[in-house]
């Protein structure tokens, strides 16, 4: 019997916690067991023992990504001033089909399990929903503040969903919305699109209290955010929100108010939330998607990832686009994780939040490797 025991700094098969300094029992390739490794040191003193002094885990997910960004260059500015370059640099041509084909490219070979993307070109969402060799959920972002629109983008919006649900392929690519964020949705545009996800069983994901100028706006309606929102669309801060600002009010208890949290949509960012907005996540049972780096490069505050984990929330990690974020490699972003949370997360709930978090994030299955699984389906992640 040929019984090897690989050592890994965290030991990860999909299932309950991580297990710090911990084995893999391997007999004949295959995973026996997983436990401390004083323990199975003490179960298979006859194994051999080889160092790994990484983690072993199944492939993470990356549940945040901007694939047609993927030719953007990495830019840092503070949030409200890298919106407008965002949005100058679609106008010169940088958000494309192409680049979405080139990011979806990283993300295979960086050999993620599934990916959650979202999508403003109609091809790239035909591309991904037909050809994509990765499951995962594309979501169709919807960006329309002025409430005399709501209607007919909705009517438009559901067209295109029930045309592209025809796509989907057992086990790929599945269809789904992501109003852009609360301030950018108007609240009747808002509750219509829910209504519709729910219809359609579509997962959601809503960017959400990404940035200071974000509070700002809600409880003031000032703000560089609010500035440009006036000045783009021509449409006042309390006709988008559908009431006054408020010192009272946060883009958080905003989604609470209109109903929006019950349907539990996944919620990316979420760095500027206080104690009563983490309840509010925690109780309607919404998961929320961290990325690190994106919220470092626009000057967006520190993730309360401690808040989150003791109110129960599930944290998943993704890697925002190529703008902010700098690559799209999931354990980069975990990499950045642990460098700015240490121990207020630790290396064991990084890896948990890279795996599991994340598939539940898009709502899909997390990847598991129980007992009688290859060595192999346990990636080394450095």
């Amino acid at each position: 019997m040929n019984r090897v025991i690989h050592a890994g700094s965290v030991v990860y098969t999909g299932i309950g916690r991580p297990t710090e300094q911990a084995g893999v029992l391997v007999n004949e390739g295959r995973v026996v067991r997983v436990a401390p490794l004083a323990r199975l040191q003490l179960d298979a003193p006859e194994a051999s023992i080889v160092e790994r002094r990484t983690v072993l885990a199944p492939p993470p997910v990356n549940a945040h990504t901007h694939l047609d960004m993927s030719d953007y260059p990495y830019h840092e500015l503070p949030y409200g001033e890298w919106i407008p370059w965002v949005v100058a640099q679609a106008v010169a041509g940088l958000r494309s089909a192409q680049a979405a084909r080139r990011g979806l490219q990283t993300l295979i070979d960086d050999g993620i399990s599934a990916f959650g993307d979202i999508v403003t070109l109609e091809e790239v969402m035909v591309e991904l929903l037909t050809s994509s060799p990765l499951p995962g959920v594309a979501y169709w972002e919807v960006l329309e503040p002025n409430p005399e629109h709501a209607d007919a983008m909705l009517a438009e919006t559901e067209n295109r969903v029930r045309r592209w649900k025809a796509l989907e392929r057992p086990g790929g690519v599945r269809v789904g919305l992501s109003p852009h964020t609360g301030h950018t949705v108007s609240s009747r545009l808002l509750r219509g699109l829910m209504d519709l996800a729910a219809r359609e069983n579509l997962p959601v994901q809503i960017h959400i209290a990404e940035a200071p100028e974000e509070t700002e706006l809600y409880r003031f309606g000032t703000g560089s955010v609010a500035a440009g929102m006036t000045r783009a669309f021509g449409v006042g801060i309390a006709e988008i929100l559908g009431r006054e600002p408020s010192p009272d009010l946060s883009p958080v208890r905003r989604l609470a108010a209109l109903g929006i949290l019950d349907a539990r949509p996944t919620l990316v960012h979420v760095v500027n939330v206080d104690a009563t907005d983490v309840t509010l996540i925690a109780r309607a049972g919404c998961p929320v998607v961290h990325c690190p780096r994106s919220n470092a490069a626009l000057s967006c505050g520190v993730f309360p990832w401690a808040e989150f984990a003791r109110a129960g929330v599930e944290v998943g990690l993704g890697t925002d686009s190529v703008a902010s974020g700098r690559t799209l490699r999931i354990r980069e972003e975990a990499q950045a994780a642990l460098e700015t949370h240490g121990r207020a997360a630790g290396l064991g709930s990084v890896v948990r939040a890279a795996v599991k978090g994340g598939a539940r994030a898009l709502a899909t299955r997390p990847p598991i490797v129980m007992g009688g699984d290859s060595l192999a389906d346990l990636q080394g992640w450095p």
